[in-house]
């Protein structure tokens, strides 16, 4: 005998909860499974931990810089142990609210175990065989493990263990100059530790712009980060005090003597032992569910959301393939993932906020153009907080005067990216902004004297 529900959402991450509530809302019997935690990714391993974890490291720079502002400290060193415990607290509370808010749903059946595809309308967990017209995959992902020589011979972290490290390693050899290495190797300086940042490229974050690659490569060297690049040849070996890196890099000794290391050299959908292929589900060859335009995959009455579908890759993302399938289902509203604007933000201090497209894709689309590079150096909000690193970069389409893509590179500029993403939804011209009062004194402000000088893109 198998359980009948309207609906199954296999994941518990941004988009699954969400999901459930909508859906239940709408007098539908819902089935949510969860094999591990409660609140995916973002939640236990991800947004809600680390960006806890930068706000603590933050805390202790700023202390370090008390001069600066007309104070001193004695001593600004960190403890560990209370770092992990505050980052236990918050984290653990989203968790905890994510799993109570669900068991407390209306028509929403909780299950805890591991879900599997029997066909393409039922599901086998806990061996108990559960049947719905309409299934939502929402497993997510994990760091990807690279099959480096000597990997599986030494002791490694990724970005789901090193959030629960309650010391401080003496040298920190991260593997991975991109998101998530950036920002685990500023945190573990200003906490203490020597870090070496290691990237197989000839650059760091290789998707963005080259002058942001060089502006944050700058602001970590300050630091005190060390930087190789352009390592081919990465392998890892036992030391006595610890692990060895051997890199072949064009500049710097060919060995980096650690005491510990992290993997951050990209993720992998958590799809593999999902049954898909008794489900006739279609995948890559990397292991992401294939869907269409509205999330949809090949099979009728099963969508894929969140990271485990490749597009995003996102808390953000994930949330919005939420929104989209629930309006389509449930509004008829007909949205659809190519409606979106790319954006995210790379949490370093200063942070990076990103929105549409990146100087490459404008040269490459070949629409004439316009571009403008303001130093945050000559923004007041900046010099009063004594954060003048980095730039505000825009480029807009020089005939309609719609906003092409930004990158804030700066204080607030994981914020006052929003002021122009809403203005690109908008399909609003730039002048928009500059017709608006801001709020004096801020970052945003800034944004109409910016576009002031506008030149043509090159």
């Amino acid at each position: 005998m198998s359980r009948h529900f309207d609906a199954i959402i296999i994941g518990t991450g941004q988009a699954g909860p969400s999901l459930a509530a909508r859906l239940a809302g709408a007098d539908m019997t819902v089935a949510i499974i969860e094999r591990h935690k409660f609140g995916g990714t973002c939640v236990n391993t991800g947004c809600i931990p680390t960006k806890t974890l930068v706000a603590s490291a933050y805390a202790m720079h700023l202390a370090r810089r008390g001069a600066e502002f007309g104070f001193a400290l004695s001593d600004a060193r960190a403890d560990m142990k209370r770092v992990r415990a505050r980052k236990d607290e918050i984290s653990g509370r989203s968790n905890k609210g994510v799993e109570q808010w669900l068991r407390g749903l209306k028509n929403c059946t909780v299950i805890q175990g591991h879900a599997r595809f029997e066909s393409a309308n039922t599901i086998v967990v806990n061996d108990e065989l559960l049947e719905a017209g309409k299934v939502f995959i929402n497993v997510g992902g994990r760091a990807a493990i690279p099959a480096f020589p000597g990997v599986q011979d030494v002791p490694f972290f990724t970005n789901s263990s090193m959030v629960d490290v309650d010391f401080l390693p003496k040298h920190l050899v991260i593997v991975g100059g991109s998101y998530i290495g950036l920002e685990f190797g500023q945190m573990f300086r200003r906490f203490g530790s020597d870090v070496t940042i290691v990237e197989m490229g000839p650059r760091l974050i290789g998707r963005e712009d080259e002058d942001i690659s060089e502006a944050v490569k700058k602001i970590v060297e300050l630091e005190g980060i060390q930087i190789r690049l352009n390592a081919k040849c990465i392998s890892l070996a036992k030391r006595e005090s610890g692990v060895a890196v051997r890199v072949d890099c064009e500049e710097g000794a060919p060995e980096i003597a650690a005491t510990h290391v992290l993997l951050a050299v990209g993720r992998t959908p958590n799809t593999a032992d999902l049954g898909l292929d008794r489900a006739g589900i279609a995948a890559d060859k990397h292991g992401y569910i294939t869907v269409d335009d509205q999330l949809q995959t090949n099979v009728p009455g099963i969508w894929a959301l969140g990271d485990c579908n490749g597009h995003g890759g996102f808390t953000h993302t994930a949330y919005n393939d939420y929104e989209i399938v629930a309006d389509n289902l449930l509004n008829a509203d007909h949205r659809c993932i190519s409606d979106r604007i790319l954006t995210y933000s790379l949490f370093i201090d200063p942070p990076l906020g990103r929105c549409g497209m990146i100087d490459a894709e404008v040269r490459k689309s070949g629409r004439a153009a316009l571009a403008v590079k303001h130093p945050m150096s000559k923004v007041g909000r900046a010099i009063e907080k004594g954060e003048t690193q980095g730039f505000i970069k825009v480029t807009v389409d020089a005939e309609t005067k719609r906003i092409l893509g930004a990158a804030i590179l700066g204080t607030g500029g994981d914020e006052v990216v929003q002021v122009l993403l809403d203005v690109m939804y908008a399909k609003a011209p730039y002048t928009v902004i500059q017709r608006a009062m801001h709020i004096h004194p801020t970052v945003a402000e800034f944004l109409p004297s910016v576009f002031s000088k506008l030149e043509p893109f090159i």
